[in-house]
C-alpha cells in the first residue's frame, strides 16, 4: 500500500513560478512539498538549452523584485541573458533562500485529486502519495513540446534534437549538414550559432515570423549601478504596466523614446522616424511604438511594412527576403521574436530557406527530409515546432475537482478559468499563471510575482478566519471567459492563428488564452477582487 505524506501545500514546478511560491508559503510557516520533472531547478531555463537560447526579456527586468538585496548583489552581465546565465540566476535564488531542499527532482506528479475532505491527493511517477490541502500548479506556460505529426520522423538515422529539450551535452554542428524544421522564436535565435559552423543549414520555413533586431551589447556599469538605484521605481512602473506594450519586457520606461498612440495621427515622415528609433533600439518595446498597432488594421500594416521593409534592405536574394516576409498575420498577434543576425543569416552560401508553405514536407526519410520538390540530405535534423502552450502541462496531469470532473473534460471546448487564477469546481488548486491572465504576453516574471503574491494574500485570509476550502464561482467564472474573449475582440490578436489560440496543435480548440488588456489593468482587478471580500470566490 503506497505510504501517503501530509503536507499544508503541495507545488508542481521548478521554475521562476514554483521557486517563489515556495518562498512565500514556508514564510507562513507552512509546510510544502514541490514536485519537479528534471533534476533541477529552472523550469523553462533548464529544458530549453538550444545554441543561441536567451531571454527576449531583459535581464534586468527578468528578475525577481521580492528581494532588494538580490536585486542588489546579482550582475546581470548582457542586456539579454542567456539560458546558461538565467540558469546560474535560478540556482543562485534556490540556493540562498534554501528553496532547493522542498523539491523532489525527477519527478511527474501524474495525477492530483481533490477529496470530500477538502484535501488533495497528489501522485508521482515515483509511487509517492501525498495528501495536502492546496494544490498549486506552476507548471510553466511553454513546458509541453509540440512534436510535428510527419510521416517518417522515426525514421531517421542521423542525429535529430528538439529544441526544447536540448541535450546537456555539448552538440557539435561542424560540417554537418543540419535541417531545423520550424521558424518561432527558438529556431530565430539558433539558426544564426548554427550556421556558423555548420557544413550546410537548410530551413525548413511554414510561416514566416515577425522579427526585430535584439541589439544586444554587455551592460554599461554605470548604467546598472543607476538604474539599481532606482530599482524601486523600475518595478512599479513594470507592476503598473507602464514599461513595454508586452507587459515589463524591457528595462527601461519606453516613454522615453518617441512614440504616439495612434498611426492615423502621424504622417509618413513621423510615422518613419519613429518606427526607426524603435527598430534601432531594438527590443519587443518596438510593438509598442505605435500604441495602436494591435487594435489598428491600417497602423498595423503600416507598421508590418516597416518591418518587411527592412527585411528586403537585409536580405541579399530577392526570392529569399520575400520569402521571410510575413503576411499571413498581423505583426504581434503572434509574438513578436527579438534575434541576433536572424535574417543576415540567409545572405550564406552554406544556409538555405524551404517554404514547406509552397514546397512541404511529405515525409522524413532515413537520410533526410522528402519535399514535394525533392529531397534534402541531412546529417541533424532539429524540431523547433514550439508548445502546447498554457494548458499542455496541466491536462497532461489527471487532474480531478468535486465529484471526479475531470479538469480536461471541463476544458474540451477550451480552458475555463476565473483570473488565471482559479477553476470552478476544483477547490484549492491555483495555477500561477494560467489562462485568462496575462501570461505570455507579459513579463513572465513581473506576472508569477504577482500570481504568487495573491494566492499567498488568499491563503493568509483563509488562515486568518479558519477557512478549508476556496473555490471560484461559477457565475462569475463564466462572466471572466467572457470578458477575456471580450478584450481579445477588441485587438487584432485573435487573427493571428498563433500558438495563443492554440492553432500550432491539432484539434486543440481555438480559444485566445492570455489576458490582452495588460498587466497594470489586470493587476487592478485582482485587487478589486480581493478588496472586495475575494468577490467571485465561496469560501468555507
Amino acid at each position: 500500500m503506497t505510504q501517503v505524506e501530509r503536507c499544508d501545500a503541495v507545488v508542481v514546478g521548478a521554475g521562476f513560478a514554483g521557486l517563489y511560491m515556495v518562498h512565500r508559503l514556508r514564510a507562513l510557516g507552512m509546510s510544502v512539498i514541490g514536485f519537479e520533472a528534471g533534476d533541477d531547478v529552472g523550469g523553462t531555463w533548464y529544458w530549453n538549452r538550444y545554441p543561441g537560447a536567451r531571454c527576449d526579456a531583459e535581464s534586468l527586468a527578468y528578475s525577481y523584485s521580492f528581494s532588494p538585496e538580490l536585486e542588489q548583489e546579482w550582475q546581470w552581465t548582457e542586456r539579454y541573458a542567456t539560458q546558461p546565465e538565467i540558469l546560474d540566476y535560478a540556482r543562485h535564488v534556490a540556493d540562498r533562500f534554501r528553496l532547493r531542499e522542498a523539491f523532489r527532482f525527477s519527478r511527474r506528479v501524474t495525477s492530483a485529486r481533490y477529496g470530500s475532505d477538502d484535501r488533495w491527493r497528489v501522485d508521482t511517477d515515483a509511487g509517492e502519495r501525498v495528501d495536502a490541502q492546496f494544490c498549486i500548479m506552476a507548471t510553466g506556460c511553454l513546458s509541453v513540446p509540440q512534436v510535428p505529426d510527419i510521416p517518417g520522423l522515426d525514421d531517421f538515422q542521423g542525429e535529430r534534437y528538439q529544441a526544447s529539450l536540448w541535450p546537456h551535452e555539448p552538440v557539435s554542428f561542424e560540417g554537418k549538414r543540419v535541417g531545423v524544421i520550424g521558424t518561432g522564436s527558438s529556431a530565430i535565435q539558433a539558426i544564426p550559432v548554427i550556421a556558423e559552423t555548420a557544413g550546410h543549414l537548410t530551413v525548413f520555413q511554414r510561416t514566416p515570423n515577425f522579427s526585430i533586431p535584439a541589439r544586444n551589447e554587455p551592460l554599461d556599469e554605470e548604467f546598472v549601478r543607476e538604474f539599481k538605484r532606482h530599482y524601486r521605481d523600475h518595478r512599479r512602473l513594470a507592476r503598473e504596466g507602464k514599461i513595454s506594450g508586452f507587459g515589463g519586457l524591457e528595462a527601461v520606461p519606453h516613454e522615453q523614446a518617441p512614440a504616439a498612440e495612434r498611426g492615423v495621427e502621424l504622417d509618413d515622415a513621423e510615422l518613419e522616424a519613429i518606427l526607426e528609433h524603435y527598430w534601432r533600439t531594438g527590443g519587443a518595446r518596438f510593438i509598442g511604438a505605435i500604441g495602436d498597432t494591435l487594435i489598428d488594421e491600417h497602423t498595423n500594416r503600416l507598421v508590418a511594412e516597416f518591418v518587411r521593409d527592412r527585411i528586403r534592405r537585409i536580405v541579399d536574394d530577392p526570392e529569399t527576403a520575400e520569402r521571410l516576409c510575413p503576411h499571413s498575420h498581423p505583426i504581434g498577434t503572434k509574438r513578436i521574436c527579438v534575434d541576433t543576425d536572424y535574417y543576415d543569416t540567409f545572405n550564406r552560401d552554406n544556409v538555405s530557406l524551404v517554404d514547406v508553405a509552397a514546397d512541404p514536407i511529405e515525409r522524413i526519410t532515413a537520410t533526410g527530409v522528402r519535399t514535394r520538390g525533392g529531397h534534402h540530405e541531412l546529417d541533424m535534423l532539429i524540431l523547433a515546432t514550439g508548445f502546447d502552450a498554457m494548458t499542455g502541462a496541466l491536462l497532461r496531469i489527471d487532474i480531478r475537482g468535486v465529484d471526479g470532473t475531470r479538469l480536461i473534460d471541463k476544458w474540451a471546448d477550451g480552458p475555463q478559468s476565473y483570473l488565471g487564477l482559479c477553476v470552478a469546481g476544483f477547490p484549492n488548486l491555483f495555477t500561477i499563471t494560467g489562462p485568462g491572465s496575462p501570461s505570455v504576453l507579459s513579463n513572465m516574471l513581473v506576472s508569477i510575482e504577482q500570481h504568487v503574491d495573491w494566492i499567498t494574500a488568499c491563503i493568509e485570509h483563509m488562515r486568518s478566519h479558519r477557512l478549508a476550502r476556496v473555490e471560484a464561482d461559477e457565475d462569475a467564472e463564466r462572466a471572466w471567459v467572457a470578458h477575456v474573449n471580450e478584450v481579445a475582440n477588441a485587438t487584432l490578436f485573435p487573427r493571428g492563428g498563433s500558438w495563443y489560440l492554440g492553432a500550432n496543435v491539432p484539434g486543440k480548440p481555438r480559444v485566445f488564452m492570455p489576458y490582452a488588456a495588460g498587466v497594470g489593468p489586470y493587476r487592478e482587478v485582482c485587487d478589486r477582487v480581493a478588496g472586495n471580500g475575494y468577490e467571485g470566490f465561496r469560501f468555507s
